[in-house]
């Protein structure tokens, strides 16, 4: 798991180097920045108009340009960044147009009236008659206001006439739905359209009119010192000076989205009788995003990506003050992109490694909710309260950083720019999979067999069918939560694993393997087997449970130690003979000398492929494989774990000799 967060974080710092390339490039191609200014008299009147647009600023009649720049100027200054979003916004928008179909009163319920923190504009069209505003004319009204984050739908009382009849739905009209109160999770009140003229820009103003009453309007120096001295229960307000007759539509529309987190205020200062009170509290400049917390005051727009749109706004806010489901949507990208790092990760087979990456998921994502129940529970507590607002003043002095600015506008760019996200990540992953296949180059035989790998997990999943409980003989003696503690976790998201341990066959290519090989001494005749000088042989085995023991084999004991071997033939083959033809030399350190595999029960043939275990046992390398790929995640003498590494063993000379 740490190496998929390494590998994760890796990734983060890639693309955070990435950003900051594109904008090298963009400034050599073109000389700009993204936080550069743009004066709006070098724009045209379309571009204007689409600026007036995102920022939710609507006027009435035939507008001319020097109209359209003033209120440019008086509801933010422009960057470069905020005019590249907004062309291309809108020519994503063209020809998309998304809208709900209510089937019905619950539908409708459920929909518009149930959902207490957004807006809906519903069409609704009444029984035998036509709708207010035609098929064109909708499809333009449902672009202009989905960009501020306002749902629509249309409603057919053909479908549900009795609901309409209740409603008094009678002739063709418009529904909008704002919330009620200023608490989250309030009631909402459903506002119907009663104007003459059924323009666009005339039902947007009538909209926007609406959504801007919600938000508490200031004319007054006195006033402003009041509200702004005034310690209230929501510490966390926006503030927004300008000379305009109202806010923009962005700007409601995130009072709404942030109703009951932060309190947003709009001070009018077209005709301002103080204008000294407004240095007091530190408003320089007109127009001015500022945002007042208990730590002090910040103002929005000088840093990087602060652009005056819904969407930038929307991240710089979420990051100040965020929700409970914020932060459990931030970890529970975080998990699944750790996650989909085992796709890579993982060596072998296609198949295996979507086995691997299912797996996985399944545990991360339900270990991600396991944890998040007792955080929500705790929470809840009073006494926390204390620590709760600590964390968020942490928080908060975090994001009013330059870095926070630098990671909350490349979150803007690359969540505009999914595909390049995803290319991104299939470029680093195929990177870790790349360097991972040179890490393990040097194992012989790293890349098992698809077909093997494939037919063990068909009898795994066959047997544990068959035999659900027989896995419980094959469980280790000692615990294996000293060395990884995260199998208890595994185990408590699945509890069907208590019954057969979750453990990755990865660790079968690390094992040691190497060819077994005999020599024939120089020198070797029958008189030196009837005759056979004195050995000592000093085999380390302390299995689970059991006393180390120390074989002395020796010619004058034959007898007495054939009475002792006996009993072991089954775990450890030995013969001064054979012993004589092995070439020893190549064995790794560690492996207990051996001529027989215990799993088939024959001797080793020369130049045949043997394995090695952690506990020291040797057997044919295919024998050994098919034993633990099966499952059996043990060592068939000693039954010490095949994934788990050994203590070192205790030099020769410590073992007490046996009395002669």
């Amino acid at each position: 798991m740490w190496l998929k967060l390494f590998f994760l974080l890796l990734y983060f710092f890639v693309l955070f180097v990435l950003a900051r390339f594109f904008e090298a490039v963009v400034w050599y191609e073109t000389g700009l920045f993204a936080t550069q200014l743009v004066d709006p008299v070098t724009l045209s009147f379309r571009k204007l108009k689409t600026i007036l647009e995102c920022r939710g600023l609507g006027y009435s009649g035939l507008a001319e340009k020097r109209d359209v720049r003033e209120l440019v100027q008086n509801s933010g200054e422009l960057m470069q960044g905020e005019l590249y979003s907004a062309l291309k916004n809108e020519k994503e928008q063209a020809g998309s147009d998304s809208s709900t179909t209510f089937n019905g009163e619950m539908h409708f319920y459920e929909l518009v009236e149930d959902t207490k923190d957004g807006i809906w504009l519903v069409q609704v069209i009444a029984q035998d008659r036509n709708p207010l505003l035609s098929t064109a004319n909708w499809g333009k009204m449902v672009q202009k206001v989905s960009q501020f984050g306002i749902r629509t739908g249309t409603f057919n009382c053909s479908s549900d006439s009795r609901y309409c009849h209740k409603r008094g739905w009678m002739k063709s009209t418009l529904i909008m739905s704002v919330p009620q109160t200023y608490a989250s999770k309030g009631k909402v009140m459903l506002k119907e359209y009663n104007g003459r003229r059924i323009e666009t820009e005339h039902i947007f103003k009538w909209m926007t009119a609406h959504v801007a009453s919600r938000i508490k309007t200031i004319r007054f120096s006195q006033q402003l010192m009041d509200d702004w001295y005034q310690r209230e229960k929501q510490p966390v307000k926006m503030f927004l000076f300008a000379k305009l007759i109202q806010p923009p539509a962005f700007f409601s529309a995130l009072s709404i989205k942030f109703t009951g987190r932060i309190e947003f205020i709009f001070v009018d200062v077209r005709n301002w009788d103080n204008a000294t009170c407004l240095e007091e509290i530190g408003v320089q400049q007109m127009p001015s995003y500022i945002l007042k917390t208990p730590e002090g005051i910040y103002r929005y727009g000088n840093s990087t990506g602060e652009y005056i749109s819904l969407h930038a706004m929307d991240t710089f806010l979420r990051s100040v003050q965020p929700e409970v489901n914020d932060l459990f949507v931030l970890s529970l990208v975080m998990v699944n992109l750790m996650a989909w790092m085992d796709l890579f990760i993982t060596q072998g087979a296609t198949i295996k490694r979507f086995v691997v990456l299912i797996s996985t998921l399944g545990t991360y994502n339900s270990l991600l909710i396991i944890s998040w129940l007792p955080i929500l529970g705790f929470l809840q507590l009073p006494y926390l309260d204390n620590f709760y607002e600590y964390s968020l003043k942490l928080l908060r002095y975090a994001d009013t950083t330059t870095i926070a600015s630098w990671v909350r506008a490349d979150w803007t760019f690359y969540s505009s720019h999914p595909a390049l996200f995803l290319s991104t990540y299939l470029a680093h992953g195929l990177l870790i999979d790349y360097f991972e296949k040179k890490r393990r180059c040097g194992n012989e035989d790293q890349n098992a067999n698809n077909l093997e790998w494939l037919s063990s997990l068909w009898d795994w999943y066959t047997s544990y069918l068959v035999h659900p409980i027989a896995s419980f003989q094959n469980f280790p003696n000692e615990s294996d939560w000293d060395d990884d503690p995260n199998f208890l976790l595994e185990r408590l998201a699945f509890p069907d694993l208590w019954l057969r341990p979750l453990v990755p066959i990865d660790y079968i290519k690390n094992l040691p393997t190497w060819r077994f090989k005999c020599t024939q001494p120089e020198g070797a005749g029958l008189g030196d087997q009837d005759n056979p000088p004195d050995k000592t042989v000093h085999p380390s085995r302390d299995e689970p449970g059991s006393d180390q023991q120390t074989h002395h084999y020796s010619s004058e004991k034959t007898r007495t130690k054939d009475e002792r071997l006996a009993g072991m033939r089954s775990e450890e083959s030995w013969s001064s003979g054979e012993e004589q033809d092995t070439d020893w030399s190549r064995w790794p350190c560690g492996m207990l000398h051996c001529t027989e595999c215990v799993v088939c029960l024959e001797n080793f043939e020369t130049e045949c492929l043997v394995m090695g275990l952690p506990c020291g046992h040797v057997f044919h390398q295919q024998c050994i494989v098919v034993w633990l790929a099966g499952g059996r995640h043990c060592c068939p003498v000693c039954r010490w774990p095949s994934y788990k590494k050994r203590p070192a063993r205790q030099p020769y000379a410590d073992y007490p000799s046996e009395p002669e």
